[in-house]
């Protein structure tokens, strides 16, 4: 986990996390703070070991880890945070050793990781999608009743 920890350190990741950090200062609502990232990060790689994808740990963590990194850029710019973080995200993920294949394949988990149709993917945007759908604890939220994400994608039961 030497490059995840890389990431974790990386100049770009902490500042953009500390902008994301300061622009949600007061949001009730869901956040996308480091405690989301690895329930997203864990959760994917629950899913990549059961269904058995043999998808490197290093890689499904830097996904998780980086799949909201341009939510600031949303929130400051309008522009959608899954194009939006792949500036930062190519470049965080070149100067901590990632090959171009890796790259190549975070970065498209990243751009899908809101479109629905690569939850039944078996790959990596597939478990990202999946994961971060699922990351959030519905049932114990205390914004949970003003929240408008309809009841069908709340997460109201405990599942993993």
């Amino acid at each position: 986990m030497d490059r995840i920890n890389q990431i974790l350190e990386h100049h770009t990741y902490r500042k953009c996390l500390q902008q994301i950090r300061r622009l949600e200062a007061g949001r009730i609502f869901c956040g996308h703070d480091m405690a989301h990232l690895l329930d997203v990060a864990r959760l994917a790689y629950i899913f990549n070991l059961e269904e058995g994808l043999g998808i490197a740990k290093e890689q499904v963590y830097a996904a998780a880890l980086l799949h909201d990194i341009g939510r600031h850029i949303q929130y400051l710019k309008g522009i959608p945070h899954q194009e939006a973080g792949i500036l930062p995200a190519k470049e965080i993920l070149a100067d901590c050793g990632f090959s171009k294949e890796e790259e190549k394949e975070v970065l498209e988990a990243i751009l899908s990781h809101r479109n629905s149709s690569v939850a039944q993917g078996k790959n990596l945007a597939g478990i990202l999608y999946l994961a971060d759908k699922k990351s959030r604890s519905c049932f114990s939220c205390k914004a949970e009743p003003g929240c408008d994400r309809s009841r069908d994608k709340k997460i109201m039961k405990l599942e993993y």
